[in-house]
């Protein structure tokens, strides 16, 4: 049986990971799946103070995507509908990695590993890496309140921590696609050639 393509867009705070999904989602007529992010009662509490609340914000983030998951399987893959997420769930251990102490990271990474045991992994990872100028700027233009003070240097170490990530997660499963975006030089929004080229190396790899 033919595996039903699931997508994942992946990239630091400001990328334009949900503009990117839900644009192919409605081009390639795939189930747009979003995780949530001002609905986490921590988040304005984490920027203002991340030591304090990067537990409980982490924990909550790891138990919605647990379940945004599960459902992806039950209601979409199992009914061969192919999904397209602004989220890959590896980005549980990225921003627990950066911002859990060492005892909390412990925890965190043994009730991950129990909970993703079985979870539906994304068979394409659309990757937008992007500079950090880049991101700032993005993320001022959005004008998300609780995002205009994030430290910038918070943001830095994010950006290294994906480019690890996704060498990790290639060194896990080689069967793994990675299609990287340039953030900095391709504009998928204003350019229609930038766009064009990510939807057709999309259909080529799910074979659409």
């Amino acid at each position: 049986m033919k595996q039903t393509p699931f997508v994942a867009v992946e990239g630091p705070i400001g990328a334009g990971k949900t503009t990117l999904a839900a644009m192919l989602s409605k081009d390639l007529n795939f189930q747009l799946v979003k995780e949530i992010v001002e609905e986490n009662p921590f988040l304005e509490k984490f920027y203002e103070n991340i030591d304090e609340w990067s537990f409980q914000l982490e924990m909550f983030f790891l138990c919605h995507r647990y379940k945004q998951l599960e459902d992806i399987e039950r209601h979409y893959m199992m009914q061969q509908k192919p999904v397209i997420a602004d989220y890959h769930n590896y980005k549980n251990l990225i921003f627990a990695d950066l911002t859990l102490s060492e005892k909390n990271l412990e925890k965190y990474r043994q009730i991950f590993k129990i909970l993703s045991a079985d979870l539906p992994k994304p068979g394409v990872i659309i990757y937008i890496k992007a500079s950090l100028p880049t991101l700032l700027l993005r993320i001022k233009k959005r004008g998300r309140s609780f995002e205009q003070e994030m430290d910038s240097e918070y943001l830095a170490q994010l950006i290294k921590k994906y480019e690890t990530a996704m060498d990790q997660l290639i060194k896990a499963d080689p069967s793994l696609n990675i299609i990287t975006i340039d953030g900095d030089k391709e504009d998928f929004v204003q350019s229609k050639d930038a766009y064009e080229r990510i939807v057709k190396q999309v259909k080529e790899i799910v074979h659409l």
